[in-house]
């Protein structure tokens, strides 16, 4: 599955924890994932912008943040922005680099913004990993009432046919000497990541888990959350939608 996932997990073996202090607030989250390819993102953010036509020193929200590399590039494309994530822990590192045009606060995605928003970028599949399916569309109605008049929306989602058709059910990846087990698999309507690993003696087991929602399910909610969708792209490179072949699933609404 997407390797850029940041869904809900747990640490199995330990006290349940709360959402914020998690797997991807842990160090072997990032340990894990340090080879994304952050380029491949920033040419991503560069097409979009370009797309939307965005005016300059427009308002962006990046919506599920994390510790904000995302936000501070967009913030360097000359926008003003706005990086937002449930997690304490990765606002209070993403704010070391608040500047005149870009601040990040904690805030929950199911809750509309009071300032509204020329564009808001939900990236990186960040959205179909909460508790109660209701909430999806809580967050979609969310993001529809924190836009502008003239605001865009964009959702950056995996897509989960191409997921599912390419899954690796186990595999060990090796990154600064730990041997990270992985094993991947569909469940109750939602893809799951065991992560196994040890570390300084100790052991741990981690559990991503998103939602799996096709393009149809999204249609759905945004018909209910009256949002009208624009446009649909496959990868980062704005290219078309297929959908047993795309990488992504990238839709533009308002």
């Amino acid at each position: 599955m997407s390797e850029e996932l940041k869904p809900t997990a747990v640490n199995q073996d330990q006290p349940k924890q709360t959402w914020f202090s998690s797997w991807f607030d842990t160090p072997y989250y990032h340990i894990l994932y340090k080879d994304r390819n952050y380029r491949e993102a920033q040419v991503f953010m560069d097409n979009l912008t370009h797309y939307l036509n965005l005016p300059e020193k427009a308002n962006v929200l990046d919506l599920a943040c994390g510790k904000g590399r995302h936000s501070i590039y967009l913030n360097q494309l000359g926008f003003n922005v706005l990086g937002a994530d449930l997690s304490e822990n990765s606002i209070e590192e993403a704010s070391k680099n608040t500047n005149d045009s870009l601040h990040f606060k904690v805030h929950d995605m199911r809750q509309p913004f009071e300032e509204k928003y020329d564009a808001i970028f939900n990236l990186f599949t960040s959205f179909g990993y909460f508790e109660n399916e209701e909430d999806n569309l809580t967050t979609l109605k969310a993001i529809k009432e924190s836009l502008s008049e003239y605001g865009f929306a964009v959702i950056d989602f995996m897509n989960v046919t191409q997921v599912l058709n390419t899954l690796v059910p186990e595999e060990t990846k090796t990154v600064d000497g730990i041997d990270f087990q992985l094993k991947r698999y569909l469940k109750d309507g939602h893809i799951y990541k065991d992560i196994i690993f040890s570390d300084k003696g100790q052991d741990f087991h981690y559990t991503e888990k998103v939602k799996a929602l096709t393009l149809q399910d999204f249609e759905t909610m945004m018909e209910e959350a009256g949002i009208y969708l624009l446009d649909i792209f496959g990868d980062y490179k704005l290219k078309k939608f297929y959908k047993n072949e795309s990488e992504r699933l990238i839709m533009i609404f308002k």
